[in-house]
């Protein structure tokens, strides 16, 4: 488990999922689990869980996307410690992160990804990531006037 610098976002595994004081420890006080083939995991009730199971490719609809990104997006704007963790925490979890940050700092979603992964190792689902810059580009309905 590893802060992105800068953020109160944490990218996580699911292993990490399954020792909740290591969570506790942290300061973490939300968990988005975005890994589809991993069981629901059982935490404590006093964390935030938010489950949106996702596809490490391009097979994912849209809003599904766009869910995880704006929930992300949404803990960070107010700084809520919070983890993103998929199956290996090396690229669902990483892409979430970085479309959260360019929606939240109104950045280049390319820019974001280049921080998120100077937190740590990154494997990169080309067509997830793909998908996510490109929903991140297009400016979201709370931006228009």
């Amino acid at each position: 488990m590893r802060q992105v610098h800068g953020t109160s976002l944490w990218i996580g595994n699911a292993g990490d999922l399954r020792k909740p004081a290591s969570i506790f420890d942290k300061g973490i006080e939300a968990v988005i689990d975005v890994a589809e083939e991993e069981p629901v995991s059982t935490l404590p009730r006093s964390l935030m869980y938010f489950r949106l199971p996702l596809a490490d490719d391009a097979s994912n609809t849209n809003w599904k996307v766009e869910l995880a990104i704006e929930k992300a997006a949404n803990l960070l704007q107010r700084e809520v410690p919070t983890l993103i963790a998929c199956s290996a925490g090396l690229s669902r979890s990483l892409c979430v992160a970085a479309g959260a940050i360019a929606r939240v700092r109104r950045i280049d979603p390319h820019e974001a990804l280049a921080k998120v992964i100077e937190s740590g190792p990154a494997d990169i689902s080309p067509g997830f990531w793909e998908q996510v810059a490109c929903l991140v580009s297009v400016p979201s309905h709370d931006d228009s006037e």
